[in-house]
């Protein structure tokens, strides 16, 4: 079983945007939150799986901290179908590395700015990034990108 492309689209506007979806259940349809608040990016050293959390493999260099990146359409764009995807809609940028790095390979999307938060979603970036003292991990528009399909 799978969603439809139109309910793909749907789910991801909801989530990422907290844009209502309409018609489900009644005329007003599955509503946004009240206050949108933020999702938040981390960084792993090795795919965190879909049983994985937001600390599973999470890297740990010197100053490290997860992104805020609101949920909003100035934040994410949901676009495509088949699959449908969700991207950075703005530059994100991580803490300088300190006096000790890592290597990333992957990204997760989760609920809570730090601790043992749940994954929405995740996936591997275009390519490993080797992180170490004095290093911004930065990531342009479009660059974190997920699907659901």
């Amino acid at each position: 079983m799978s969603l439809s492309n139109s309910a793909e689209n749907d789910l991801l506007l909801l989530l990422f945007n907290n844009t209502n979806w309409a018609n489900l259940g009644d005329a007003t349809g599955l509503r946004g939150a009240t206050t949108a608040g933020s999702f938040y990016i981390a960084l792993h050293t090795a795919d965190p799986g879909e049983t994985g959390n937001q600390t599973t493999s999470e890297i740990a260099y010197t100053n490290y901290a997860r992104v805020a990146v609101a949920r909003s359409s100035g934040g994410w764009t949901v676009s495509g179908t088949a699959p449908t995807q969700v991207a950075n809609a703005a530059s994100v940028s991580f803490p300088t590395c300190g006096a000790s790095g890592g290597t990333a390979t992957h990204f997760s999307i989760g609920r809570d700015s730090s601790g043992t938060g749940e994954i929405i979603v995740s996936g591997a970036l275009t390519s490993s990034l080797a992180i170490s003292n004095g290093i911004t991990p930065s990531f342009a528009i479009g660059q974190l990108t997920a699907t659901v399909d």
